[in-house]
């Protein structure tokens, strides 16, 4: 009954998505309020059916309905109702339900709380929001079905094939008989990691939808001014920051999970997550230009598009098994659906964007290359020059494959070696672009800002060079290789990190001069008043953190396997802490839950001759699934990890194989992200001023459908 229920709503949403989009496209054709009212309350109903559809679908996941195909091959018995409810999500049918479910709240509040300052945009958006919406729902409704018969007969066996897979992709879809007991979560999904980690990137994905529908109405009417920028700033925020929480979390879990001591392997499905994240990052720049220059207006509805088709593209990476990786779904049939769709809305976009080309003159002109707009122009082109050379690297094995009929690997070197001088190059423009004023710059007053932040930077590079107690951490363990364009890329992050308080200084300083405020207080009040200019400064002081983490890591890890018998040591030598000795002490065999079974081999570390921590590398084995999935140990300081796998075991743990790593500066790759996320969250909370100042514009802009009835 529940399945049945379920399917009937999913039925009943893809209907009304069609209708919306059509009705809000006539009613502002026609100039009738009533149709474009009846498209804003097919929207909302929509978002109604869905959440019961997703009500539904957990219902029968905690029920352990097995007569649900999704269900069985999700979850068994043995599994915690926990896993059970963050199954929803661990499957392709389960995923594509969520993934059209936040879709459908998304559009709702965009609907509603635009409905009154920008009412001559909300019909487009509708359209452009409820068609993308009935195309994931197309997926997995089941409509299709009844066309897999009549293909079948014509001959078109392909396309009837796929008709027939796409049945089965519906969450509800019932098969004839009741299994006993169902497949299980995979393991490697069982892991807190990887239980917010996709509904963050959907929260990320989904939200950059709305941006490109608030671009397409502008266009479409005409209306190309400011005011579509000003409403999408925070949703463009709030997409960006969701996706960026999913990165990190996913860059968490690889790092705690997969067991290989890294973090990001460009992998094709991480390649799919970071594109649009660039893009958007790139966009969130450039926007910037438009509502201070009324400059970059094309290049901002450029951006938009490229953002959302990145987003559909990567949901085809994920689904359509022409790559391969760990995180995507099994092979689906899907995917030339999804190139199409997003194959056919792009074009349509450029197509657009051409028609409207005349409404998007810019108001001025570039003054100067020294000035703040250039460095916003040279940002946005390296993160566009990042995007190719990832979105290259990663469709280059498909391409190769196609053309010359043999994939080639395109592994993390290549991805290093291109990628890695650009994000310097960014690093630089982000320290470079608070000195700029806007229009040109002062060479007297540029010179003053720049000095103590150049002299940082170069007494950064060299003193790692030169001074004997810092050379140590610009050589390669074992070699006396001096790594000059590391030492310069820690000049940059000194450079970089200097200007961020340099900022900070004048501000503090400047207010004090006024109020009179004690140095804290100042701080406090400075941010709180500004939070848009120095939340970003949080992020970027939160990107140097990151970048020190990962120039450690990529750079300077050490790393042995060795095999040991009870009692036997091994030693592995830090560049930063020196030498750490592991000794094995014994293994042992329990149960963690009904269908999990561990395997736990206990080290004990010390250095120089004092005991500093014991760990517990293991294995765990899910019974039911025949797979094991490794649990490393980590001994955790802000100077580095020592990473530890147990990688085999022979006659009960008499030997054992162990892999160890020392992961330089890690955890302020960690520490980093949270200064983001904390820096991201002052800069979208918006003041008293922003919120009248909206307001005010919203009202200036008087803006409103002409209704006829």
């Amino acid at each position: 009954m529940a399945a049945d229920l379920g399917y009937v709503a999913l039925l009943l949403a893809f209907v009304l998505s069609i209708f919306a989009a059509l009705a809000a496209w006539w009613g502002e054709h026609r100039r009738t309020i009533e149709l474009v009212l009846s498209a804003r309350n097919a929207v909302l109903a929509v978002a109604g059916l869905l959440t019961l559809a997703i009500a539904l679908e957990l219902y029968l996941l905690l029920s352990s309905d097995f007569r649900v195909m999704y269900v069985a091959q999700v979850t068994n018995r043995a599994m915690p109702a926990f896993f059970k409810l963050t199954a929803l999500w661990g499957g392709q049918a389960g995923s594509l339900l969520f993934w059209s479910w936040l879709m459908s709240l998304f559009a709702a509040v965009a609907v509603i709380s635009s409905w009154q300052r920008t009412r001559i945009l909300i019909p487009k958006v509708i359209v452009v929001t409820q068609l993308t919406l009935a195309f994931f729902l197309s997926l997995i409704s089941g409509i299709w079905a009844p066309l897999a018969s009549p293909l079948k007969v014509l001959g078109i066996t392909a396309a009837a094939e796929l008709m027939a897979e796409m049945e089965r992709l519906t969450p509800f879809y019932q098969l004839v008989f009741t299994p006993v007991d169902g497949s299980g979560l995979n393991p490697l999904l069982r892991h807190w990691g990887m239980i917010i980690h996709p509904p963050l990137l959907y929260l990320g994905f989904v939200g950059f939808v709305i941006p490109f529908a608030f671009a397409v109405a502008a266009l479409s009417t005409c209306q190309a001014d400011d005011l579509w920028i000003r409403v999408i700033r925070r949703w463009t925020l709030v997409a960006w920051l969701f996706l960026s929480m999913g990165l990190l979390v996913g860059m968490w879990w690889a790092y705690g999970v997969l067991g290989w001591g890294g973090y990001w392997g460009w992998d094709p499905v991480e390649n799919a997550a970071l594109m649009p994240w660039l893009t958007g990052t790139a966009f969130l720049h450039s926007v910037i230009i438009q509502e201070r220059r009324g400059m970059f207006k094309v290049w901002n509805m450029v951006l938009v598009m490229i953002t959302y088709s990145l987003v559909i593209f990567g949901t085809f990476l994920t689904r359509s098994g022409v790559v391969s990786s760990v995180h995507a779904f099994a092979q689906s049939g899907v995917g030339p659906l999804f190139l199409g769709f997003v194959a056919t809305t792009f074009v349509a976009s450029v197509i657009l964007l051409f028609a409207r080309l005349d409404s998007l003159r810019s108001e001025n002109a570039l003054d100067s290359l020294v000035s703040r707009e250039a460095i916003f122009l040279l940002n946005n082109l390296l993160f566009l020059a990042i995007f190719f050379v990832t979105f290259w690297g990663t469709i280059f094995p498909v391409v190769s494959e196609l053309l010359a009929g043999e994939k080639a690997i395109v592994g993390p070197p290549f991805f290093n070696q291109v990628n890695g001088p650009l994000f310097g190059l960014l690093v630089l423009t982000m320290g470079i672009a608070p000195l700029m004023p806007w229009r040109r710059a002062s060479s007297g007053k540029l010179a003053r800002l720049v000095l103590w932040p150049i002299l940082a930077g170069l007494a950064t590079t060299l003193g790692l060079l030169v001074v004997p107690t810092l050379r140590q951490f610009v050589i390669l363990p074992g070699t006396s290789l001096r790594i000059v364009p590391v030492t310069a890329f820690y000049g940059l992050l000194a450079f970089t990190l200097v200007v961020i308080g340099q900022e900070f200084w004048r501000g503090i300083r400047t207010r004090r001069r006024v109020t009179r405020e004690p140095y804290l207080t100042a701080l406090v009040n400075l941010v709180q008043h500004n939070r848009r200019r120095y939340g970003g400064y949080l992020v970027h002081l939160g990107v140097v953190m990151i970048a020190l983490g990962v120039v450690g890591t990529n750079f300077f890890k050490v790393e042995t396997q060795r095999n040991l018998a009870q009692d036997e040591s091994f030693t592995i030598t830090s560049p930063l802490t020196g030498i750490y000795t592991v000794t094995y002490v014994g293994l042992s065999t329990f149960l963690i839950a009904e269908d999990v079974q561990r395997t736990a081999a206990t080290l004990r570390i010390t250095r120089e001759g004092e005991l500093i921590s014991l760990l517990q590398p293991a294995q765990d084995f899910f019974i039911l699934q025949e797979q094991a999935m490794t649990i490393p140990a980590m001994r955790h300081s802000l100077a580095e990890d020592l990473y530890i796998i147990l990688a085999g075991w022979e006659d009960g743990g008499a030997t054992a194989t162990f892999k160890a790593f020392v992961e330089p500066l890690v955890n302020w790759l960690w520490l980093g992200g949270l200064v983001f996320i904390f820096g991201t969250v002052v800069a979208m909370w918006p003041t008293q001023v922003e919120e009248r100042r909206a307001a005010v514009a919203a009202s200036a802009s008087g803006h409103a459908v002409v209704t006829r009835s």
